[in-house]
């Protein structure tokens, strides 16, 4: 038997990454699989091989979040588990940042964040989950992601709300907190159809070897296994928590 038996789940962001990894692991352990993303040649693809269905779906517009949910009601008739995984990353000094390129940020990471939340959890049957993504950069700060940690920031508090709203209907909230990732967010070199994953990645290592502990970047199935964690049973009191997956980044610098 799978930890995830006869849940319905909607992962966003799930064409590539860490939401593909999220819907690979949890059709592996027995969900019914609803992904979703703009990127719609890759999520069709993933859908067909895992054996789940694919809804197109922009975040930050909320004719897509109801238009996802109608269509997986009508697919499986009820939604037990949201993963809002969808996220973007720009790099630019504070100060440089235009308000247009912080407002991208804002509708992606934290309008979409928002939106899954108000219109998946009215549906959503009781004793259901949701997990967030945040960040690293929710929790602390880092320069040149001054949108970015904003956004991450605002997800932390919003699963925070969230979890205490839902309690009631034994709904829990939860927030996955990722570090450095080997994803095209971070290495946008796995864009580049003649790059070798397995090198670029190494180069990951060995740029975050001096920055965490563990001494090498995370791999978005890491993650996948701590968002199967919040989504199961196997975290069935814990609500309100965000939870840092970073190879011990936030926990300080060693001097020595």
């Amino acid at each position: 038997m799978g930890k995830l038996d006869g849940r319905v789940v909607i992962v966003t962001g799930a064409a590539r990454g860490q939401g593909e990894q999220e819907a690979r692991l949890f059709a592996a352990e027995g969900a019914r699989v609803v992904l979703t993303d703009v990127l719609d040649d890759q999520g069709e693809a993933l859908a067909k091989e895992i054996g789940a269905r694919y809804v197109h779906l922009d975040v930050g517009r909320e004719d897509d979040w109801q238009a996802a949910v109608t269509a997986t009601k009508e697919a499986y008739g009820h939604v037990d588990g949201l993963v809002n995984n969808a996220g973007i990353l720009r790099f630019n000094s504070l100060l440089d940042t235009p308000l247009d390129e912080f407002m991208q940020v804002v509708q992606v990471n934290q309008v979409g964040c928002f939106l899954g939340m108000k219109t998946v959890a009215p549906e959503m049957a009781d004793e259901g989950t949701i997990v967030n993504t945040a960040s690293y950069t929710g929790l602390t700060g880092m320069a040149a992601v001054g949108a970015y940690a904003a956004t991450k920031h605002a997800v932390v508090g919003l699963t925070r709300v969230a979890a205490l709203e839902l309690a009631g209907r034994g709904i829990r909230v939860n927030a996955v907190c990722p570090g450095a990732i080997d994803t095209a967010m971070s290495n946008p070199a796995l864009l580049d159809p003649d790059a070798d994953p397995e090198e670029t990645a190494r180069g990951l290592d060995r740029l975050y070897r001096g920055l965490v502990p563990l001494g090498r970047v995370g791999r978005p199935e890491e993650v996948a296994r701590l968002a199967l964690f919040l989504t199961s049973e196997d975290s069935s009191y814990i609500t309100g928590q965000p939870f840092v997956i970073d190879g011990g980044w936030l926990a300080g610098v060693s001097v020595i």
